[in-house]
């Protein structure tokens, strides 16, 4: 069996973060999204909630499975006999820091990590900006699912 992992923090899960696990799920049998836990970080969403959305989100692909996952990425690919990261690039700035993991992740064991250039329409699209623009009335839509646009604005309007 075919496994990758596409990690991250997905607080909340965007279009151009669908983007890459949907392709993802069409090279492997198995795809896991690995929701990081950062305790030194506070999120907009728990990570029960992220958990919720992106299995909700990425239902229709059949082969995405959805885990939390706090310490080294490479341990989590170990636990889980996956040889391979998947990691979506917008711009060079991404991929300056992102060799930089891969080459550490590769050296401590030999997990590989591959390059998806992001679609165009999600180049300039991050979590950040979606809640920031969200935060001040911004139509964000276009962005997200349908799903997490409801739990967005449910949370950042709470009025």
């Amino acid at each position: 069996m075919r496994r990758a992992v596409c990690p991250g923090s997905f607080d909340p899960i965007t279009n151009g973060h669908l983007d890459i696990i949907a392709r993802a799920s069409r090279l492997y049998d198995e795809v896991y999204v690995a929701v990081m836990i950062n305790q030194s970080k506070k999120g907009l969403f728990e990570i029960e909630e992220r958990i919720d959305l992106i299995r909700r989100v990425t239902a229709e692909y059949g082969n995405v499975r959805v885990e939390a996952f706090h310490g080294l990425l490479v341990d989590f690919c170990k636990q889980r006999e996956i040889p391979a990261i998947v990691k979506g690039l917008r711009a060079v700035s991404d991929f300056d820091y992102e060799l930089q993991m891969a080459q550490m992740n590769n050296g401590l064991s030999g997990v590989e990590t591959l390059f998806v250039p992001t679609n165009p329409t999600y180049s300039f699209l991050s979590s950040s900006l979606v809640k920031e623009v969200a935060a001040w009335g911004g139509d964000v839509s276009h962005l997200v699912p349908p799903e997490v646009l409801t739990a967005l604005t449910g949370r950042l309007h709470k009025d």
